[in-house]
């Protein structure tokens, strides 16, 4: 069935969303994200469990209205016997709404992107990819981070050999937003994020601390084989972790500290990598995303800048203005969902799929829920080494 129906798709992408409606953030980032680079044409929605609130979304954003669905279900049934329906959909709802709606639209032959976690436990992490597998179908995950041309080429520069053995992994994601109780006060975001129901066992280790995970294994290529963890939360009366310090021991006999944090004040997404191997050091911030600090041993610091001297081509190929001109956070996003439409093109009759496509899979998907798994046992356990 695939194969016919995909065939009769050119141009843009059709693309379906889940959740994103009204009051939620990250929706209209990934629409932002999917329109950027002209690949996307958003054409139908669930964009809310609560019906009004999906039509009166849907109207915002111009759907016609027989395409707004009250539930995804529903849409994944109804899109896939249409000659113009989704080819892809984006599924941005709280957490514990992933695995059923990544489920619904792979059985009805679409392609999904979905926002990280790729789902609240490992054994369904598990479940979700081999599910993946027997589909055949693309599943794509948004670590917004792995999108920066900075940090392409920090990971070119790695498997290039320019660092040498690698011996010491350092990576941070802080924030301060969670620094009171935001969620007794009404706060959407806040109060799914701090529910396990719905967000699952990890609070800041599932929400930032998988990116920071993500990023580390994304430029250096190493999967740790243990790590100690240390989950705090701090804000009394919370239910999840706010806080959350993790030693890493990687497979090559690197070792690597992650530091997490939405309570701490004066960081609003204080996103930082540092490298260091046997022949030289990287070092990223996302306050000066365009710009990667390269030390080579008895060398003098160097600022490689996006597109600029010194970038190679992994950089330009995710670079889209001239240099000196800052690309950001929406750039990076947007090109996920560029090289995720590469990968669905390529799935067409007749079409191949470029090696240098890159972006995060349900793969990475289950690495993180095995990197939550391992920190909330070995916290539990008082902070005593735990392998993955």
């Amino acid at each position: 069935m695939s194969g016919n129906r995909f065939a009769r798709r050119r141009g843009r992408i059709r693309l379906g969303m889940v959740g994103g409606g009204e009051g939620a953030f990250i929706g209209a980032v990934h629409r932002i994200a999917a329109r950027l680079d002209d690949r996307y044409d958003l054409v139908a929605g669930a964009l809310s469990s609560e019906p009004a609130r999906a039509a009166r979304s849907a109207a915002l954003l111009g759907l016609d209205p027989a395409r707004s669905y009250a539930d995804f279900t529903d849409m994944a049934r109804s899109e896939t016997v249409r000659p113009d329906g989704i080819e892809a959909v984006s599924i941005v709802t709280p957490n514990h709404m992933h695995a059923p709606a990544i489920r619904a639209f792979l059985d009805a032959g679409i392609h999904v992107i979905c926002d990280k976690p790729l789902t609240t436990t490992l054994a369904e992490a598990l479940s979700l990819r081999e599910a993946a597998r027997v589909s055949g179908l693309v599943v794509a995950l948004t670590h917004t981070y792995t999108g920066y041309p900075m940090l392409r080429q920090a990971r070119a520069m790695v498997r290039n050999g320019d660092l040498g053995e690698i011996r010491i992994v350092q990576v941070e994601y802080a924030q301060d937003w969670l620094a009171t109780k935001l969620e007794d006060g009404g706060n959407k975001q806040a109060e799914w994020r701090s529910d396990p129901a719905r967000s699952g066992a990890g609070g800041s280790i599932g929400d930032v601390g998988t990116h920071a995970f993500n990023l580390a294994g994304f430029v250096t290529g190493l999967e740790p084989d243990a790590l100690c963890a240390e989950l705090t939360t701090f804000v009394a009366g919370r239910r999840l972790d706010d806080n959350a310090q993790i030693m890493l021991r990687y497979e090559n006999g690197a070792r690597g500290s992650l530091w997490c944090s939405q309570v701490a004040i004066g960081n609003e997404n204080e996103v930082s990598l540092r490298v260091y191997g046997s022949k030289g050091s990287l070092e990223w911030t996302q306050r000066d995303a365009n710009q990667l600090v390269w030390s080579s041993l008895d060398q003098n610091r160097q600022i490689i800048t996006r597109n600029g001297a010194g970038a190679d081509e992994s950089n330009r190929r995710a670079s889209r203005v001239p240099a000196g001109h800052p690309e950001g956070y929406l750039e990076a996003f947007a090109t996920l969902y560029r090289e995720v439409a590469e990968a669905i093109v390529a799935m067409r009759p007749g079409r191949s799929l470029a090696p240098e496509t890159l972006f995060p899979t349900v793969d990475d998907g289950v690495k993180g829920l095995a990197f939550i798994d391992a920190a909330i046992r070995s916290s539990i356990a008082g902070g005593v080494w735990t392998r993955l």
